[in-house]
């Protein structure tokens, strides 16, 4: 463990920070200012929904054909690029105009450099640099993000009390403007890492397209379980103010809850990341989305605080145990050389994914089925995708 920390460290920081800062796009983020902005625009859970749903779908079509770029692109050229792309959104909510179509914008810009192109960046850049110890890279790399869902909605909770929604987002552009040349820094080595990666691989291969991808059975086969989590976690925390309330748990329990998210995040990628690097990711199928499956179960049956801290605790072990196995399962199906495009492919699928969510959960709320049978989708989704891979992958 300690020749992998010496191994690269300022790649190691520069996934973890790009992660971090990949926060401002999403969702749990986001969500911390709905009723601010439905209040702003006089919305309905599901109109918002649907804004924050065409937006990222929008942002998960141009996302595919972007984020390959990173195959191709010194990373210091991407990474700049995309972090400059998250500036403008956190810069133009302080200017937030009456206009519903600025909005839509705005969340294009925060879904699509945010979720899309940073988190794929720090993944991606882990998963092509570290061989063998891909897992655990990863792990390290999404503690960013681990300590963004830990740390932002308490400080978020704490500067409402001062600070209008507006002016935390500027906040939160300026401390992107920081970022950037901490971000040159730790890539100044890169044309030296990219030269002893590409005499590492030996002789290269072609590099996949996404037709080619699309056609290949394995990725159809594990899709679904890959992006089940995107589509059902953002569906949840898109709408935590909406389920919080029909529990009659409130916004200070929120950020309560968010520290074990956090922690047991944390602990999912601690110990996620090597355990997937020693069993190989196919033999982890049926692991990968069992707490999130517990911790719906536990949601629509418990209401004492107490059962709160267990639900927020089980969908954040599954965050953390997903990042390294999604992260890994790719590199092991497919090439190296074609990494960046086969993520760039499934991370705008999970970004579709994550955009239909928050719609459709957003209508059933509006309609008036509730918890019940969001609770019920869910579940069923996950059963159906960890079978998939079961019976349909030829054993290895």
């Amino acid at each position: 463990m300690k020749n992998f920390f010496y191994y690269d460290p300022k790649l190691l920081l520069y996934g973890f920070l790009i992660i971090f800062f990949a926060s401002y796009g999403q969702t749990f983020f986001i969500a911390l200012f709905n009723n601010d902005i439905k209040k702003y625009y006089n919305l309905s859970d599901g109109e918002f929904g649907l804004v924050y749903a065409v937006a990222t779908i929008m942002s998960s079509l141009l996302l595919v054909n972007f984020a390959k770029l990173i195959d191709y692109l010194d990373l210091r050229v991407y990474s700049i690029f995309v972090t400059i792309g998250l500036i403008i959104p956190c810069l133009a909510i302080y200017f937030l105009p009456s206009s519903v179509m600025y909005l839509f914008l705005i969340i294009f810009a925060l879904r699509f450099f945010g979720q899309g192109a940073m988190s794929h960046a720090g993944t991606t850049s882990m998963a092509r640099y570290f061989g063998e110890d891909r897992g655990k890279a990863i792990s390290i790399a999404t503690l960013g993000g681990t300590l963004g869902i830990m740390l932002l909605p308490i400080v978020v909770v704490y500067l409402k009390n001062y600070f209008s929604f507006r002016q935390i987002w500027l906040l939160s552009s300026l401390s992107l403007i920081i970022f950037l040349p901490i971000l040159f820094f730790i890539l100044g080595n890169q044309k030296i890492r990219q030269d002893k990666f590409s005499n590492n691989i030996g002789e290269q291969k072609e590099i996949l397209t996404i037709l080619s991808i699309i056609k290949n059975k394995n990725f159809l086969i594990y899709l679904p379980l890959t992006i089940a989590f995107s589509f059902i976690g953002t569906g949840l925390m898109f709408h935590q103010i909406y389920i919080f309330n029909e529990k009659n748990w409130t916004i200070e329990m929120l950020s309560t809850g968010y520290l074990f998210f956090g922690l047991f995040s944390f602990f999912g990628l601690v110990f996620g990341g090597p355990l997937i690097d020693i069993l190989n990711p196919r033999k982890a199928i049926i692991l990968i989305l069992t707490p999130i499956f517990i911790a719906i179960i536990i949601l629509i049956t418990f209401d004492n605080f107490y059962f709160l801290v267990i639900y927020m605790s089980l969908f954040g072990l599954n965050l953390g145990i997903s990042a390294p196995f999604t992260g890994s399962l790719w590199a092991v199906l497919f090439n190296l050389e074609s990494l960046g495009t086969v993520k760039a492919l499934f991370h705008a699928l999970a970004v579709l994914a994550s955009a239909l969510s928050p719609l459709l959960f957003g209508y059933i709320i509006d309609w008036g089925f509730g918890i019940g049978m969001i609770a019920l989708i869910s579940l069923t989704m996950i059963i159906i995708a960890t079978i998939l891979p079961l019976i349909l992958s030829p054993n290895e």
